[in-house]
């Protein structure tokens, strides 16, 4: 684990997965994109629906953040709704005067480049593959008045403890966790949302990846009344739209978080049904970053540039690895699907191997 000043040039951080289905990856199937693809539910979209008869109104967010905060058992002033949690990196780069951010990578790549658009340096702690892409507390420079890390990590699928993270909050410092992810773990353990013992604690959610409502963009900041305030004050007016909210307000209810517990156990027998596909094949030079917690895993296989590009031809898109810092363009990510497709995908990866 090591700690770098970044540099222009570098890495592009605003290439996301879905650059790798845009245009004449379209018609691909997608492993590149980590959204939950039975998504959104029947039930979801007409309660979506059923909120377009209020659009003449403006919106008005206190029930769905009652809900967000009833959810994680915390008063409704430290719950703040987003236009997804893209918008909260912008609002936490823009509203707090931090002196040295640094961001833990190999990890989702917007909060430095949200840092970065803000006018701030930022250091990165790298971690290690010889690691396991673990975190150690001790690697994040005493000095930092800003750690952004995720948990589980986008896109190594590592779930950090709890307790390691935690060992990160000290007095003056503001620790954000995206948690993004968090949902697809069964009982989401090594979750912090709801802490509020924790000082300087913020804790991102996204509502976008488990019920597939990327196009509606909707999230959530948790964190301590005075820090959801001042990022508050740095927001527009109306920032999340009333079908936004009255999304939030579904996904947190009884009936959707049972969906989702439900969604998660799916998701981790399918991962480990394509991470046994994918070890299938070590002896040709793929290795998967193990063990895999989220609904993706990162894979490392000799020429993986040119065998991205042969499972293009072969109808597949996966994301490719060297737009993180700290990977290069021996790593792909591959999103975790259902078992039949798992299935064609690896069919495609063994041609594609050669």
């Amino acid at each position: 684990m090591r700690t770098e000043d970044t540099v222009t040039g570098g890495p592009d951080l605003r290439h996301h997965g879905d650059a790798e289905v845009r245009d004449d990856g379209a018609a691909l199937v997608d492993l590149a994109v980590n959204v939950r693809a039975d998504t959104p539910p029947g039930w979801l979209r007409e309660h979506i629906a059923g909120s377009l008869d209020l659009l003449a109104a403006y919106p008005d967010g206190r029930a769905a953040r009652a809900a967000v905060a009833g959810r994680h058992g915390v008063p409704a002033e430290r719950v703040l709704l987003t236009a997804g949690a893209a918008e909260a990196f912008v609002l936490l780069a823009r509203a707090l005067g931090v002196r040295r951010p640094v961001v833990v990578h190999p990890q989702f790549t917007e909060p430095e480049a949200a840092l970065r658009d803000a006018g701030h340096g930022v250091d990165r702690v790298l971690l290690r593959e010889e690691d396991g892409f673990r975190l150690d507390p001790a690697a994040v420079p005493e000095d930092a008045d800003l750690v952004v890390l995720g948990n589980p990590t986008n896109p190594t699928s590592v779930l950090h403890p709890a307790a390691a993270i935690v060992a990160l909050a000290r007095p003056g410092r503001v620790l954000v966790v995206d948690e993004a992810f968090m949902d697809a773990v069964p009982g989401e353990r090594e979750a912090l949302a709801g802490r509020t013992d924790v000082p300087g604690l913020v804790v991102l959610r996204s509502l976008t990846k488990t019920w597939g409502l990327a196009g509606l963009r909707i999230g959530y900041v948790l964190a301590a009344p005075e820090t959801v305030a001042e990022l508050e004050r740095a927001q527009p007016l109306w920032p999340v739209s009333t079908p936004a909210l009255a999304a939030a307000g579904a996904c947190v209810a009884p009936r959707a978080l049972a969906e989702a517990a439900h969604a998660a156990h799916r998701v981790a027998s399918d991962r480990a049904h394509l991470v046994a596909g994918l070890s299938a094949f070590a002896g040709r030079g793929v290795r998967v970053v193990s063990p895999a917690e989220g609904p993706f895993v990162l894979v490392r296989m000799e020429g993986a540039a040119a065998v991205r590009e042969r499972l293009r031809q072969l109808g597949y898109a996966v994301r490719r690895g060297d737009t993180f810092p700290g990977l290069g363009e021996g790593w792909v990510r591959v999103a975790v699907r259902d078992r039949g497709t798992v299935d064609g995908f690896l069919r495609a990866l063994d041609a594609a191997l050669g």
